[in-house]
């Protein structure tokens, strides 16, 4: 059995759109490496990424929604890359404020952007490139 080495982290209020990501995410990831993490509370999903930094985990990207009760998606990547200037970070949002994405692109704290509702493939399309290819 392989050891866990790397982890997507999936950050969403709505427990459906984390299931339907998660059913699509194995799909293009060999979860015998790689721990796939949802998360509906933005804090929670805080606290446990730098719990899988301290184990050294690497983290490929973390995707996140826009408009969540307790913090935007703006404001939750923000703190990340405060703590953890590497890590990558993908959009997923049918609410998101444009010019506040446009921001975050700007000063180059999001790697992607995705709207709901998503196509598969272009979902496939766009995070292939953040997949970190074991050696």
């Amino acid at each position: 059995m392989s050891e866990l080495r790397y982890a997507v982290v999936c950050v969403d209020d709505d427990p459906y759109i984390l299931q339907m990501l998660g059913f699509q995410l194995s799909k293009i990831m060999d979860q015998s490496f790689t721990l796939i993490e949802y998360f509906t509370d933005p804090d929670q999903a805080l606290e446990n990424i730098d719990l899988l930094i301290d184990e050294q985990i690497d983290i490929m990207f973390v995707m996140v929604d826009y408009q969540m009760p307790t913090m935007t998606g703006a404001e939750l990547i923000r703190k990340l890359k405060h703590k953890h200037q590497n890590l990558k970070c993908v959009m997923l949002s049918g609410q998101a404020n444009k010019s506040s994405v446009d921001t975050l692109k700007n000063e180059n704290l999001l790697e992607e952007f995705i709207e709901k509702p998503w196509d598969e493939d272009e979902l496939f399309n766009t995070l292939r490139p953040l997949i970190t290819i074991p050696k």
